[in-house]
């Protein structure tokens, strides 16, 4: 009988377990940490525990699409888990009926395709991400306009920052009425170096400021265009 996997700690505490660090995975689990959370990593690849071995707070080698082997990890426990496996579908979607087999109630999973990303929700995925989709519309949305970032929720929301229209320049927020105008939130101003700044009545906006503006997306579209 093969032995468990084992685990190599940095620290104790619960962790999100993220499974497969390639790309994806490791851009997840990177930012995990940064957020404070406590990563559990999964890989079938040694070389590749081994260069994470040092910046995850546990690492393991261990077959992600045998449910056994996460109940001796542990996921069974689990509240969050991240499948970060894209290229072998059939792993991909193995590991995520084996972490519903064991009722981890938040799963998330990558997908290459919609078929592939349909399947991992009949299987047992509760989000699935579409991350070169998702790339790929930012990229054109800052192509095609005047955006330096832009970010699409599922229900027609959209966050994006832009550089402040001309029209606004030498005004506060309430003197150039946008939001009432434009149908946008300014969330919050960047000027230069200086910190972010949230967005008040008074806020003055002067030529060259960066708008962080949220709103229903063509809305949000049409305001970055104008600017």
């Amino acid at each position: 009988m093969a032995s468990p996997p084992t685990i190599v700690p940095r620290r104790d505490g619960g962790s999100v377990a993220v499974i497969g660090l390639g790309r994806f995975g490791s851009a997840v689990a990177t930012s995990l940490l940064h957020l404070g959370h406590e990563v559990l990593g999964v890989d079938e690849n040694p070389d590749i525990v081994q260069r994470w071995a040092d910046r995850l707070t546990h690492v393991v080698q261990a077959d992600s699409t045998s449910t056994e082997a996460l109940r001796q990890l542990g996921l069974d426990d689990s509240a969050h888990a991240v499948v970060g496996i894209g290229t072998d579908i059939e792993a991909s979607v193995l590991t995520v009926l084996a972490l519903e087999e064991l009722g981890v109630p938040d799963i998330w999973a990558k997908a290459t395709s919609i078929k592939h990303g349909r399947i991992l929700e009949r299987t047992g995925a509760h989000h699935v991400v579409y991350p070169e989709a998702a790339m790929g519309e930012r990229v054109a949305h800052m192509v095609t306009g005047k955006m330096i970032d832009f970010i699409e929720f599922d229900d027609g929301f959209a966050i994006a920052k832009t550089q402040a229209p001309r029209e606004a320049a030498g005004k506060t927020l309430s003197e150039s009425a946008l939001r009432t105008r434009y149908g946008i939130t300014i969330v919050g101003l960047k000027r230069g170096r200086n910190d972010f700044a949230y967005a008040r009545a008074d806020t003055l906006v002067e030529d060259g400021d960066v708008l962080i503006v949220s709103g229903p997306t063509t809305l949000v579209e049409k305001f970055a265009a104008i600017s």
